[in-house]
């Protein structure tokens, strides 16, 4: 497994670099798979890497851009995680891996976040293995809560990790079995 590392983005001098990550990939998974150019820069200016409550990160391998991961909503105590690898990256381990380093990034400088939570498509198996391997818990599975351009809904699956968890090295289960 090569080194993996996380490198803020920063505005403007990586500005070409991440919308050519993002339009020049296939992200099947995601409600845009593939990202025009436009599509890409539109999203940049945005703030999705560095607007009120965003924050974005290159993902390196052994010092080589091999992803992005996006983060919204860290002024809240749950913040969003959007994980985008190459295509050359993916079917390594690199997903699993690089789960911890984003988790100690958010969680040691975003002190008010007490969860990070993620989203995927219920087909996206590399990713649900992902997270729980990487010791997120599914929390969520929303049927048919996930548009596919040109094809039917499928299910948006969920998956959380605890700040409270992380720092007592324990896991949190979800009481799915509540209901009187």
């Amino acid at each position: 497994m090569p080194a993996l590392t996380l490198r803020p983005v920063e505005r403007p001098r990586d500005d070409d670099a991440f919308v050519e990550f993002l339009s020049a990939h296939e992200f099947p998974f995601h409600m845009q798979p593939r990202p025009t150019t436009e599509e890409a820069r539109k999203r940049l200016t945005s703030g999705i890497v560095d607007g009120p409550g965003a924050f974005g990160c290159w993902v390196l391998a052994d010092g080589e851009v091999v992803g992005i991961v996006t983060l919204e909503d860290l002024e809240d105590d749950t913040a969003l995680i959007d994980l985008r690898l190459a295509e050359n990256a993916r079917g390594r381990g690199i997903g699993t891996a690089i789960l911890p380093v984003i988790v100690a990034e958010v969680f040691g400088r975003f002190p008010s976040v007490r969860k990070l939570e993620g989203q995927t498509r219920e087909d996206n198996v590399a990713m649900r293995r992902a997270f729980r391997r990487a010791g997120w818990v599914k929390e969520a599975h929303y049927r048919e809560g996930w548009p596919v351009v040109g094809g039917q809904p499928l299910a948006s699956v969920a998956y959380a990790i605890l700040r409270s968890d992380v720092q007592s090295g324990t896991t949190t289960p979800v009481p799915w079995d509540d209901e009187p």
